[in-house]
């Protein structure tokens, strides 16, 4: 897809991110990284990686940096066991909407 066709998405940033484009970056890799619902990630750069993937957990990493926080850590720390253990998608700490 051509940058001229995207549409390009407005984030509310929460107001401790020192870094927007890191922030952008680390949440388009991890919308890009869903759970597949069967223990594995969606994206095909993936192709038999259990969910959380690295892809995922670097974005989630990059997420706490972008804050200031300490880029060893997670933003948010998942566990995965089973596809009924997962109960939705993983939801970045950032909602979206489009832009006005």
């Amino acid at each position: 897809m051509s940058e001229t066709s995207r549409s390009e998405a407005v984030t509310d940033r929460p107001d401790e991110v020192t870094d927007p484009l890191l922030w952008k970056l680390a949440l388009e890799v991890a919308d890009a990284h869903e759970p597949d619902g069967e223990g594995g990630c969606r994206n095909l750069l993936c192709a038999g990686e259990p969910w959380p993937c690295t892809a995922w957990n670097n974005a989630q990493r990059a997420l706490s940096a972008a804050q200031g926080g300490p880029a060893g850590e997670p933003a948010v720390a998942v566990t995965y066991n089973s596809p009924t253990a997962w109960s939705g998608v993983p939801v970045p700490p950032a909602t979206r909407r489009t832009a006005a």
